[in-house]
């Protein structure tokens, strides 16, 4: 039931309407007897081979955009438990280390969950919550931890804004806009120049072989078309691949539970 319910996901109204618009091209062809033996290795060149590519590049940014959070949590992380260790004042300074960390990362989950909009005020509340780990930091060399240490939690603060903006890049920029418009305009393109081939391949004796090609070659490449949408913004939440961003709470109780040790 699982696999069932994903793959609804990637059939959509596209999916139709190119199945449809084939299936209809393909009785056309059969009533008007225009048929032809065209090379499917067309398909592969013009529309599958794109594709692939659109999807292995649109998982390496997915994987990039895993890395990069990964890299994100765990140095706001090791800054809460520097907040935490490095001073007199543990207690005081290690609340203050969990609550920047919660409010850096209800702030990213906000600013790429929001599509667009508000982005760059979202942004300015993001470097605002980076000016306010530099202030923080100043305040723990005024609690007396050593300068190499406070050179090496701006270092970890660097790290953060780093991990940021590569994560922002990748949802600022996407894969080749050219490839896309090439790949959709022949997806969509597919059905009239391959339908006198599928009522080739089936005519006379079985006609129906004809419509059943026709609509699983309309099916797969519609549904690779949609698995590279899913694939291209692993930050919208609309695919069972997107990054889970909403992990404020969740951290917040793993430095609560810290704390109590």
């Amino acid at each position: 039931m699982q696999t069932v319910k994903q793959f609804s996901k990637i059939v959509d109204y596209h999916t139709w309407l190119v199945t449809g618009l084939s299936l209809a091209v393909v009785f056309l062809c059969r009533q008007f007897g225009f048929l032809a033996d065209l090379p499917t290795t067309l398909i592969g060149i013009a529309v599958v081979f794109p594709l692939v590519f659109s999807i292995n590049s649109a998982y390496k940014r997915r994987e990039d955009a895993l890395g990069a959070f990964a890299s994100l949590k765990a140095h706001g992380v090791a800054l809460v438990l520097a907040h935490r260790d490095w001073p007199d004042e543990a207690v005081v300074y290690g609340e203050r280390g969990g609550e920047l960390l919660r409010r850096l990362l209800t702030a990213v989950s906000q600013h790429f969950t929001s599509n667009g909009s508000d982005s760059s005020k979202t942004k300015q509340q993001i470097y605002a919550i980076f000016a306010d780990y530099s202030h923080s930091h100043e305040q723990l060399r005024a609690a007396g931890v050593p300068a190499n240490e406070i050179s090496r939690a701006n270092q970890y603060l660097r790290q953060l804004i780093i991990e940021f903006e590569r994560m922002n890049n990748i949802a600022s920029y996407r894969t080749p806009l050219a490839l896309r418009a090439y790949s959709r305009f022949f997806l969509n393109l597919f059905p009239l120049l391959f339908g006198p081939y599928f009522a080739f391949i089936a005519y006379p004796a079985y006609p129906l072989a004809g419509y059943v090609v026709a609509a699983i070659y309309s099916l797969v490449l519609v549904s690779l078309d949609n698995i590279q949408d899913h694939l291209e913004n692993p930050f919208d939440g609309l695919g069972d691949d997107d990054l889970r961003l909403d992990v404020a709470d969740e951290y917040q109780s793993l430095i609560l539970l810290v704390h109590e040790e």
